[in-house]
Protein backbone atom coordinates (compact mmCIF):
# COMPACT_ATOMS: atom_id res chain seq x y z
CA UNK A 1 0.00 0.00 0.00
CA UNK A 2 2.87 2.36 0.36
CA UNK A 3 3.50 2.70 -3.27
CA UNK A 4 -0.14 3.36 -3.92
CA UNK A 5 -1.76 6.76 -4.98
CA UNK A 6 1.00 9.89 -4.48
CA UNK A 7 3.92 7.67 -2.74
CA UNK A 8 3.40 5.07 -5.94
CA UNK A 9 6.95 6.46 -6.90
CA UNK A 10 8.23 7.75 -3.56
CA UNK A 11 11.90 6.59 -4.32
CA UNK A 12 12.03 7.99 -8.10
CA UNK A 13 14.22 11.17 -6.86
CA UNK A 14 16.90 9.04 -4.88
CA UNK A 15 17.22 6.53 -7.73
CA UNK A 16 18.71 9.24 -10.61
CA UNK A 17 21.67 10.73 -11.70
CA UNK A 18 21.35 13.74 -9.14
CA UNK A 19 20.20 11.82 -6.06
CA UNK A 20 23.06 13.39 -4.05
CA UNK A 21 21.42 16.64 -4.76
CA UNK A 22 18.18 15.23 -3.65
CA UNK A 23 19.54 13.73 -0.33
CA UNK A 24 21.57 17.04 0.61
CA UNK A 25 18.27 19.28 -0.31
CA UNK A 26 16.02 16.69 1.90
CA UNK A 27 18.29 17.00 4.71
CA UNK A 28 18.58 20.87 4.47
CA UNK A 29 14.49 20.93 4.14
CA UNK A 30 14.39 18.68 7.28
CA UNK A 31 16.77 21.43 9.36
CA UNK A 32 14.85 24.38 8.53
CA UNK A 33 11.49 22.72 9.21
CA UNK A 34 12.28 20.49 11.99
CA UNK A 35 16.08 20.72 12.95
CA UNK A 36 17.00 22.08 16.69
CA UNK A 37 16.62 25.97 15.17
CA UNK A 38 13.65 25.66 13.37
CA UNK A 39 11.52 28.80 13.06
CA UNK A 40 8.10 27.71 13.79
CA UNK A 41 6.44 31.34 13.49
CA UNK A 42 5.99 31.57 10.01
CA UNK A 43 5.40 28.57 7.33
CA UNK A 44 7.28 28.19 4.14
CA UNK A 45 6.21 29.72 0.78
CA UNK A 46 7.26 28.86 -2.90
CA UNK A 47 9.99 31.70 -2.67
CA UNK A 48 11.34 30.75 0.52
CA UNK A 49 11.27 26.93 -0.44
CA UNK A 50 13.30 28.70 -3.45
CA UNK A 51 16.29 30.17 -1.27
CA UNK A 52 16.38 27.78 1.16
CA UNK A 53 17.35 25.34 -1.52
CA UNK A 54 19.46 27.73 -3.32
CA UNK A 55 22.28 27.48 -1.51
CA UNK A 56 22.68 23.77 -1.33
CA UNK A 57 22.07 23.30 -5.59
CA UNK A 58 24.73 25.89 -6.06
CA UNK A 59 27.10 24.36 -3.76
CA UNK A 60 26.61 20.74 -5.17
CA UNK A 61 25.85 21.22 -8.81
CA UNK A 62 29.17 20.52 -9.78
CA UNK A 63 30.08 18.18 -7.43
CA UNK A 64 27.52 15.66 -8.50
CA UNK A 65 28.81 11.77 -8.71
CA UNK A 66 29.58 11.17 -12.71
CA UNK A 67 28.17 7.49 -12.47
CA UNK A 68 25.41 6.58 -14.98
CA UNK A 69 22.22 5.07 -13.68
CA UNK A 70 20.09 3.37 -16.13
CA UNK A 71 16.78 4.71 -15.42
CA UNK A 72 16.60 8.38 -16.61
CA UNK A 73 14.68 11.02 -14.46
CA UNK A 74 13.59 14.77 -15.15
CA UNK A 75 16.30 16.00 -13.48
CA UNK A 76 18.95 14.48 -15.29
CA UNK A 77 18.89 16.06 -18.34
CA UNK A 78 19.00 19.40 -16.93
CA UNK A 79 22.11 22.04 -17.69
CA UNK A 80 24.07 22.40 -14.67
CA UNK A 81 24.77 26.11 -15.56
CA UNK A 82 20.80 27.12 -14.73
CA UNK A 83 20.60 26.55 -10.95
CA UNK A 84 17.23 28.15 -11.06
CA UNK A 85 15.67 25.59 -13.46
CA UNK A 86 17.41 23.22 -11.52
CA UNK A 87 15.84 23.92 -8.03
CA UNK A 88 11.97 24.42 -9.63
CA UNK A 89 12.46 21.22 -10.95
CA UNK A 90 13.70 19.23 -7.90
CA UNK A 91 10.85 21.08 -6.44
CA UNK A 92 8.10 19.80 -8.63
CA UNK A 93 9.74 16.39 -8.60
CA UNK A 94 9.66 16.60 -4.18
CA UNK A 95 5.97 17.42 -5.05
CA UNK A 96 4.99 14.73 -7.69
CA UNK A 97 6.28 12.14 -6.00
CA UNK A 98 4.78 12.54 -2.82
CA UNK A 99 7.74 14.14 -0.42
CA UNK A 100 6.52 17.50 -0.27
CA UNK A 101 3.11 19.21 -0.08
CA UNK A 102 0.94 22.09 -0.21
CA UNK A 103 -1.60 23.63 2.09
CA UNK A 104 -3.41 27.12 2.78
CA UNK A 105 -1.60 29.26 5.25
CA UNK A 106 -5.20 30.96 6.69
CA UNK A 107 -3.01 33.69 8.11
CA UNK A 108 -1.01 34.96 5.18
CA UNK A 109 -3.74 33.75 2.69
CA UNK A 110 -0.30 32.41 0.42
CA UNK A 111 -0.19 28.71 -0.74
CA UNK A 112 2.84 27.07 1.82
CA UNK A 113 4.97 23.74 2.14
CA UNK A 114 5.90 21.27 3.74
CA UNK A 115 6.94 17.64 4.19
CA UNK A 116 4.58 15.04 3.97
CA UNK A 117 4.25 12.49 6.84
CA UNK A 118 6.21 9.78 4.83
CA UNK A 119 8.67 12.70 4.03
CA UNK A 120 9.19 13.91 6.88
CA UNK A 121 10.25 10.57 8.42
CA UNK A 122 12.51 9.14 5.46
CA UNK A 123 13.93 13.04 5.88
CA UNK A 124 14.82 12.60 9.31
CA UNK A 125 16.53 9.24 9.00
CA UNK A 126 18.63 11.00 6.10
CA UNK A 127 19.31 14.11 7.86
CA UNK A 128 19.94 11.74 11.71
CA UNK A 129 22.77 9.59 9.50
CA UNK A 130 24.90 12.89 8.82
CA UNK A 131 24.21 14.06 12.49
CA UNK A 132 27.53 13.21 14.65
CA UNK A 133 26.05 12.45 17.60
CA UNK A 134 23.54 9.86 18.66
CA UNK A 135 20.16 10.35 19.45
CA UNK A 136 18.60 9.13 22.64
CA UNK A 137 16.13 6.89 22.62
CA UNK A 138 13.67 8.04 25.18
CA UNK A 139 11.13 11.23 24.46
CA UNK A 140 9.68 12.92 26.96
CA UNK A 141 9.51 15.99 28.81
CA UNK A 142 9.83 13.63 32.00
CA UNK A 143 13.56 12.55 30.47
CA UNK A 144 14.43 16.26 30.10
CA UNK A 145 13.92 17.65 33.93
CA UNK A 146 15.50 14.40 35.55
CA UNK A 147 18.53 14.84 33.09
CA UNK A 148 18.76 18.61 34.39
CA UNK A 149 18.05 17.73 37.76
CA UNK A 150 21.32 14.66 37.72
CA UNK A 151 23.32 17.06 35.43
CA UNK A 152 23.02 19.18 38.43
CA UNK A 153 23.71 16.72 41.24
CA UNK A 154 26.29 15.00 39.53
CA UNK A 155 28.45 17.73 37.67
CA UNK A 156 28.08 15.42 34.26
CA UNK A 157 28.12 16.89 31.27
CA UNK A 158 26.53 13.34 29.57
CA UNK A 159 22.93 14.31 31.64
CA UNK A 160 23.31 17.50 30.24
CA UNK A 161 23.83 16.32 26.16
CA UNK A 162 21.23 14.06 27.04
CA UNK A 163 18.09 16.60 28.27
CA UNK A 164 19.61 18.80 25.61
CA UNK A 165 18.42 15.62 23.11
CA UNK A 166 15.52 15.33 25.13
CA UNK A 167 14.00 19.29 24.73
CA UNK A 168 14.51 18.59 20.83
CA UNK A 169 12.49 15.44 21.07
CA UNK A 170 10.00 17.00 22.82
CA UNK A 171 9.02 19.26 20.21
CA UNK A 172 9.25 16.15 17.85
CA UNK A 173 6.62 14.39 20.00
CA UNK A 174 3.95 17.16 19.86
CA UNK A 175 4.97 17.55 15.57
CA UNK A 176 4.08 14.34 15.10
CA UNK A 177 1.09 14.35 16.87
CA UNK A 178 0.11 17.02 14.95
CA UNK A 179 1.08 15.48 11.39
CA UNK A 180 -1.32 12.94 12.85
CA UNK A 181 -4.62 14.70 13.60
CA UNK A 182 -3.91 16.62 10.35
CA UNK A 183 -3.59 13.40 8.19
CA UNK A 184 -6.91 12.34 10.06
CA UNK A 185 -8.57 14.95 9.12
CA UNK A 186 -7.28 14.78 5.29
CA UNK A 187 -8.63 10.97 5.93
CA UNK A 188 -12.17 12.43 6.99
CA UNK A 189 -12.67 14.70 3.87
CA UNK A 190 -11.18 12.76 1.26
CA UNK A 191 -14.05 9.09 2.68
CA UNK A 192 -16.92 11.51 3.88
CA UNK A 193 -18.98 9.12 2.51
CA UNK A 194 -18.10 6.12 4.99
CA UNK A 195 -18.49 6.10 8.34
CA UNK A 196 -14.77 6.73 9.82
CA UNK A 197 -15.85 3.80 12.70
CA UNK A 198 -12.54 1.55 12.42
CA UNK A 199 -10.44 4.91 12.42
CA UNK A 200 -11.92 6.48 15.41
CA UNK A 201 -11.59 3.40 17.41
CA UNK A 202 -7.83 2.94 16.46
CA UNK A 203 -7.64 6.74 17.66
CA UNK A 204 -9.41 5.76 20.58
CA UNK A 205 -6.78 3.25 21.07
CA UNK A 206 -3.71 5.37 20.54
CA UNK A 207 -5.08 7.67 22.64
CA UNK A 208 -5.67 5.66 25.18
CA UNK A 209 -1.42 4.65 25.12
CA UNK A 210 0.30 7.62 23.93
CA UNK A 211 -1.70 10.71 24.13
CA UNK A 212 -3.12 10.53 27.30
CA UNK A 213 0.30 10.03 28.96
CA UNK A 214 1.10 12.85 26.79
CA UNK A 215 -1.04 15.31 28.06
CA UNK A 216 -0.62 14.13 31.59
CA UNK A 217 2.25 12.88 33.03
CA UNK A 218 4.36 14.52 30.10
CA UNK A 219 2.55 17.66 29.83
CA UNK A 220 4.96 20.21 29.04
CA UNK A 221 2.80 22.39 30.96
CA UNK A 222 3.05 20.84 34.16
CA UNK A 223 6.57 20.37 33.90
CA UNK A 224 7.78 23.30 32.55
CA UNK A 225 8.15 25.42 35.75
CA UNK A 226 10.55 22.68 37.00
CA UNK A 227 12.58 22.94 33.98
CA UNK A 228 12.77 26.27 34.73
CA UNK A 229 14.16 26.12 38.19
CA UNK A 230 16.58 23.22 37.30
CA UNK A 231 17.96 25.63 34.70
CA UNK A 232 18.54 28.53 37.18
CA UNK A 233 20.22 26.28 39.69
CA UNK A 234 22.45 25.21 36.97
CA UNK A 235 23.42 29.19 35.95
CA UNK A 236 24.44 29.86 39.55
CA UNK A 237 26.71 27.08 40.04
CA UNK A 238 29.64 27.72 41.35
CA UNK A 239 32.79 28.70 38.94
CA UNK A 240 34.58 25.58 39.59
CA UNK A 241 31.81 23.19 38.44
CA UNK A 242 31.16 25.31 35.57
CA UNK A 243 34.39 24.80 34.21
CA UNK A 244 34.18 20.94 35.24
CA UNK A 245 31.62 21.01 33.04
CA UNK A 246 32.89 23.26 30.19
CA UNK A 247 36.10 20.89 30.18
CA UNK A 248 34.00 17.78 29.96
CA UNK A 249 31.10 19.20 27.70
CA UNK A 250 34.54 20.17 25.21
CA UNK A 251 35.31 16.59 24.47
CA UNK A 252 31.90 15.53 23.83
CA UNK A 253 29.68 18.40 22.52
CA UNK A 254 32.18 19.33 20.01
CA UNK A 255 29.18 19.20 17.39
CA UNK A 256 28.16 22.58 18.76
CA UNK A 257 30.90 24.13 17.50
CA UNK A 258 29.03 25.34 14.08
CA UNK A 259 25.98 26.21 15.69
CA UNK A 260 27.31 27.93 19.35
CA UNK A 261 29.47 30.45 17.87
CA UNK A 262 31.79 31.88 20.41
CA UNK A 263 29.07 31.33 23.26
CA UNK A 264 30.30 28.79 25.84
CA UNK A 265 29.00 25.61 25.61
CA UNK A 266 27.57 25.27 28.95
CA UNK A 267 25.40 28.55 28.69
CA UNK A 268 24.43 27.40 24.98
CA UNK A 269 23.23 24.20 25.98
CA UNK A 270 21.41 26.14 28.70
CA UNK A 271 19.87 28.48 26.49
CA UNK A 272 18.87 26.06 23.92
CA UNK A 273 17.05 23.61 25.95
CA UNK A 274 15.20 26.75 27.64
CA UNK A 275 14.30 27.78 24.11
CA UNK A 276 12.97 24.41 22.94
CA UNK A 277 11.13 23.92 26.48
CA UNK A 278 8.92 27.44 25.78
CA UNK A 279 8.80 26.55 21.76
CA UNK A 280 7.04 23.64 22.71
CA UNK A 281 5.03 25.26 25.35
CA UNK A 282 3.71 28.25 23.77
CA UNK A 283 3.44 26.96 19.93
CA UNK A 284 3.94 23.26 19.38
CA UNK A 285 1.47 22.01 22.65
CA UNK A 286 -1.17 24.56 21.57
CA UNK A 287 -0.74 23.54 17.99
CA UNK A 288 -1.68 19.86 19.29
CA UNK A 289 -4.69 20.76 20.82
CA UNK A 290 -6.04 22.94 18.04
CA UNK A 291 -5.55 19.19 15.82
CA UNK A 292 -7.05 17.29 18.06
CA UNK A 293 -9.80 19.28 18.94
CA UNK A 294 -10.26 19.80 14.87
CA UNK A 295 -10.63 15.83 14.21
CA UNK A 296 -12.81 15.70 16.99
CA UNK A 297 -15.32 17.89 16.13
CA UNK A 298 -15.14 16.96 12.23
CA UNK A 299 -15.68 13.24 13.26
CA UNK A 300 -18.53 13.67 15.94
CA UNK A 301 -20.41 15.75 12.93
CA UNK A 302 -19.73 12.92 10.58
CA UNK A 303 -21.00 10.22 13.08
CA UNK A 304 -23.71 12.28 13.61
CA UNK A 305 -24.73 12.87 10.26
CA UNK A 306 -24.50 8.92 9.53
CA UNK A 307 -26.55 8.86 12.74
CA UNK A 308 -28.91 11.27 11.51
CA UNK A 309 -29.23 9.40 7.48
CA UNK A 310 -29.94 5.87 9.37
CA UNK A 311 -32.85 7.53 11.46
CA UNK A 312 -34.12 9.24 8.47
CA UNK A 313 -34.26 5.58 6.28
CA UNK A 314 -36.42 4.61 9.31
CA UNK A 315 -39.11 7.09 9.01
CA UNK A 316 -38.94 6.66 5.28
CA UNK A 317 -39.89 3.04 5.88
CA UNK A 318 -43.09 3.98 7.38
CA UNK A 319 -43.82 6.44 4.10
CA UNK A 320 -43.08 3.27 2.07
CA UNK A 321 -45.63 1.18 3.98
CA UNK A 322 -48.51 3.49 4.00
CA UNK A 323 -47.47 4.28 0.44
CA UNK A 324 -47.65 0.61 -0.54
CA UNK A 325 -51.00 0.03 1.23
CA UNK A 326 -52.78 3.20 -0.60
CA UNK A 327 -51.84 1.17 -3.67
CA UNK A 328 -53.32 -2.12 -2.57
CA UNK A 329 -57.53 -2.61 -2.86
CA UNK A 330 -60.02 -5.71 -1.35
CA UNK A 331 -58.01 -8.77 0.04
CA UNK A 332 -54.91 -7.60 -0.83
CA UNK A 333 -55.11 -4.64 1.34
CA UNK A 334 -56.55 -6.38 4.00
CA UNK A 335 -53.49 -9.27 3.80
CA UNK A 336 -50.76 -6.77 3.66
CA UNK A 337 -52.16 -4.83 6.97
CA UNK A 338 -52.35 -7.79 8.87
CA UNK A 339 -48.91 -8.63 7.84
CA UNK A 340 -47.56 -5.04 8.19
CA UNK A 341 -49.52 -5.28 12.08
CA UNK A 342 -47.82 -8.46 13.32
CA UNK A 343 -44.59 -6.82 12.30
CA UNK A 344 -45.01 -3.87 14.20
CA UNK A 345 -46.64 -5.16 17.30
CA UNK A 346 -43.62 -4.40 19.77
CA UNK A 347 -44.04 -0.92 18.68
CA UNK A 348 -45.78 1.24 20.92
CA UNK A 349 -47.69 4.48 19.54
CA UNK A 350 -48.55 7.58 21.38
CA UNK A 351 -50.28 10.60 20.07
CA UNK A 352 -50.93 14.17 21.37
CA UNK A 353 -53.85 15.28 23.00
CA UNK A 354 -54.70 18.37 20.87
CA UNK A 355 -56.06 20.58 23.29
CA UNK A 356 -52.39 20.71 25.30
CA UNK A 357 -51.44 23.22 22.05
CA UNK A 358 -52.37 26.43 23.06
CA UNK A 359 -51.56 29.78 21.95
CA UNK A 360 -50.03 32.21 24.16
CA UNK A 361 -51.45 35.49 24.84
CA UNK A 362 -49.68 38.94 23.89
CA UNK A 363 -48.91 39.59 27.37
CA UNK A 364 -47.12 36.05 27.91
CA UNK A 365 -45.17 37.19 24.39
CA UNK A 366 -44.27 39.97 26.16
CA UNK A 367 -43.02 38.64 29.59
CA UNK A 368 -41.02 36.11 27.49
CA UNK A 369 -39.22 38.83 25.55
CA UNK A 370 -38.12 40.51 28.84
CA UNK A 371 -37.02 37.27 30.60
CA UNK A 372 -34.78 36.81 27.28
CA UNK A 373 -33.29 40.65 27.24
CA UNK A 374 -29.45 40.99 27.86
CA UNK A 375 -29.21 42.55 31.34
CA UNK A 376 -27.60 46.15 31.38
CA UNK A 377 -24.44 46.50 33.43
CA UNK A 378 -25.34 48.86 36.61
CA UNK A 379 -22.79 51.95 37.29
CA UNK A 380 -22.63 49.58 40.58
CA UNK A 381 -21.07 46.61 38.69
CA UNK A 382 -18.49 48.89 36.52
CA UNK A 383 -17.11 50.61 39.48
CA UNK A 384 -16.19 46.98 41.09
CA UNK A 385 -14.98 45.52 37.87
CA UNK A 386 -12.29 48.38 37.94
CA UNK A 387 -11.75 48.56 41.19
CA UNK A 388 -10.21 44.75 40.68
CA UNK A 389 -8.70 45.75 37.54
CA UNK A 390 -6.53 48.35 39.87
CA UNK A 391 -6.17 45.83 42.80
CA UNK A 392 -4.79 43.58 40.61
CA UNK A 393 -2.07 46.64 38.68
CA UNK A 394 -1.17 47.53 41.64
CA UNK A 395 0.99 44.98 42.64
CA UNK A 396 2.51 44.34 39.29
CA UNK A 397 5.75 46.04 38.63
CA UNK A 398 7.53 45.58 34.66
CA UNK A 399 10.51 43.99 34.58
CA UNK A 400 12.19 46.31 32.39
CA UNK A 401 11.58 49.32 35.11
CA UNK A 402 13.23 46.69 38.08
CA UNK A 403 16.20 46.35 35.58
CA UNK A 404 16.55 50.26 34.93
CA UNK A 405 16.05 50.74 38.21
CA UNK A 406 19.48 48.19 39.35
CA UNK A 407 21.32 49.86 36.79
CA UNK A 408 20.71 52.80 38.01
CA UNK A 409 21.66 51.89 41.35
CA UNK A 410 25.05 50.13 40.00
CA UNK A 411 25.99 53.22 38.20
CA UNK A 412 25.27 55.07 41.44
CA UNK A 413 27.63 53.34 43.96
CA UNK A 414 29.78 51.91 41.61
CA UNK A 415 30.19 48.63 42.46
CA UNK A 416 28.18 45.23 43.30
CA UNK A 417 24.80 45.59 44.92
CA UNK A 418 23.74 42.60 47.34
CA UNK A 419 19.75 42.32 47.58
CA UNK A 420 19.96 42.37 51.44
CA UNK A 421 21.42 46.40 51.09
CA UNK A 422 18.33 47.68 48.90
CA UNK A 423 15.84 49.96 50.91
CA UNK A 424 12.71 48.40 52.10
CA UNK A 425 10.76 51.58 53.01
CA UNK A 426 8.01 51.07 50.79
CA UNK A 427 5.89 48.45 48.84
CA UNK A 428 7.51 49.36 45.25
CA UNK A 429 10.56 48.82 47.20
CA UNK A 430 9.62 45.37 48.72
CA UNK A 431 8.27 44.49 45.00
CA UNK A 432 11.65 45.28 43.63
CA UNK A 433 13.70 43.23 45.47
CA UNK A 434 11.53 40.33 45.58
CA UNK A 435 11.41 40.06 41.56
CA UNK A 436 14.56 41.79 41.15
CA UNK A 437 16.51 37.77 40.08
CA UNK A 438 13.48 37.17 37.66
CA UNK A 439 13.34 40.47 36.18
CA UNK A 440 17.60 40.71 35.42
CA UNK A 441 17.69 36.70 33.90
CA UNK A 442 14.08 37.23 32.12
CA UNK A 443 15.80 40.49 30.13
CA UNK A 444 18.74 38.46 28.89
CA UNK A 445 20.77 41.69 29.57
CA UNK A 446 24.69 39.99 29.03
CA UNK A 447 26.04 43.03 30.87
CA UNK A 448 23.85 42.19 34.51
CA UNK A 449 24.85 39.04 36.21
CA UNK A 450 22.78 38.16 39.16
CA UNK A 451 24.70 35.59 41.30
CA UNK A 452 23.07 33.50 44.51
CA UNK A 453 25.09 34.17 47.47
CA UNK A 454 25.44 31.26 50.47
CA UNK A 455 23.67 33.70 52.97
CA UNK A 456 20.22 34.64 53.69
CA UNK A 457 18.07 37.67 53.33
CA UNK A 458 15.81 38.27 56.30
CA UNK A 459 13.63 41.37 56.96
CA UNK A 460 10.17 42.21 58.10
CA UNK A 461 8.49 41.27 54.46
CA UNK A 462 10.07 38.09 53.72
CA UNK A 463 12.98 35.58 53.67
CA UNK A 464 14.54 33.99 51.02
CA UNK A 465 17.97 33.66 49.54
CA UNK A 466 20.68 36.79 48.84
CA UNK A 467 21.75 37.64 45.43
CA UNK A 468 25.04 39.65 44.49
CA UNK A 469 23.88 41.52 41.48
CA UNK A 470 26.48 42.98 39.42
CA UNK A 471 27.71 44.52 36.08
CA UNK A 472 30.04 41.46 33.90
CA UNK A 473 33.51 42.07 34.54
CA UNK A 474 33.92 41.98 30.17
CA UNK A 475 30.84 45.02 30.48
CA UNK A 476 30.89 48.53 30.34
CA UNK A 477 29.21 50.00 33.58
CA UNK A 478 29.21 53.49 32.42
CA UNK A 479 26.43 55.32 31.08
CA UNK A 480 28.19 56.43 27.76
Amino acid sequence: MFFEAERQNFFRPLNGKRRELVVACLRSLYESLHGPSADYSQNLTRDALKDLLAPTVQGLINNIAADSILDEDELSGLDNADDQQLTNALIRALLKDGWLETFGDRAGLVTAYRLTRAGKLFAEALWSLDRLRSRSRQRNVRSCRNALEAARKNIDAYDLVDAYDYAEKIISDLSEGVDYFQELVRRLMSEATHTPWDEFVAFLDRFEKEFKKQLTADNVERHRQAIRDSLSRLRNLEGDKVNAFESQLQDIAAWTHQERGDTAIFNWLLDRIEDRVEVACTAKHPELIKAMNIYMRRAASIVQQALMLQGGQSRQAYSRAIAQAATLEGDAQTGFLKRLGAAITVSEIRLLDPAAFKLRSASQRRKALTVTALPKVTRDARLQAAMQRSEAAAFTLSNQDVVDYIRGELRLQQRSVRLSSLPMQTATDVLQAMQMVEAVRASRDETLNAKKLPSRLHNAYYTGSDYQIEFNHDSDPNPA
